[in-house]
């Protein structure tokens, strides 16, 4: 399978950046104008393995959290994925350019980086039939530390294969980037859509840090 990115979601963009749902028609021009150029810039990128739920990879699962979501599912897919370093550097110019645009842009991203999440989801989805997948949950949601992206880096050799580099404090360059796993059962599974689960935005989310969600759920 191969990293598609196909649209931006205004919707998406607009709760981003806590904007109202009737936006003006500036920056409606604004959001369409920096989606397509971001588009046209992103390369995106991924890597991914099937693996089976044995004892032999249960260092893949810590906490109660992702336990409890795989628990009817008897294989796992990890995978990693990011726009690449080109919409990093179109990213990282839009600051020094217009900051205000840099914000949109970065938000515009962020919906970039999930179309392309949702893409391979979609894809795999496709591939396992008749099995099932589980929603993506990814290290900093729940009690799955931010910290066990070093092991799915490990797993996947991810900065050779994709260019997507780690820090010390766990965070991820290109910053547009999502780690997550994924489980495959035999049973139908219940999802959320939009989860929080597998969302680039949780750690930044102004919907979490309010306590609330935003519509996607």
């Amino acid at each position: 399978m191969t990293a598609k990115l196909t649209r931006i979601d205004e919707r998406e963009v607009l709760r981003y950046l806590g904007a109202a749902k009737a936006p003006d028609p500036e920056l409606k021009e604004r959001i369409t104008r920096l989606s397509e150029e971001l588009i046209a810039v992103t390369v995106p990128r991924l890597v991914w393995r099937r693996l089976p739920l044995t004892a032999d990879n249960d260092y893949l699962l810590a906490g109660e959290d992702i336990r409890g979501i795989l628990k009817d599912c008897s294989e796992m897919v990890i995978f990693a994925a990011t726009l690449g370093m080109e919409a990093e550097r179109y990213l990282h110019r839009a600051q020094v350019r217009d900051m205000a645009q840099a914000v949109i842009l970065d938000a515009c991203a962020d919906s970039a980086i999930e179309n392309v999440c949702d893409h391979f989801c979609t894809d795999l989805a496709a591939l396992v039939q008749p099995s099932f997948l589980t929603d993506r949950y990814s290290p900093g949601y729940g009690d799955l530390p931010l910290s066990h992206q070093k092991v799915i880096f490990d797993v996947l050799d991810v900065t050779r294969r994709i260019g997507v580099t780690l820090t010390d404090s766990g965070l991820m360059l290109p910053q547009k980037s999502v780690t997550a796993i994924i489980g495959i059962s035999d049973k139908p599974q219940r999802h959320r859509r939009g989860s929080c689960m597998g969302c680039s935005m949780y750690s930044d989310c102004i919907y979490r840090k309010e306590g609330r969600t935003c519509d996607k759920h």
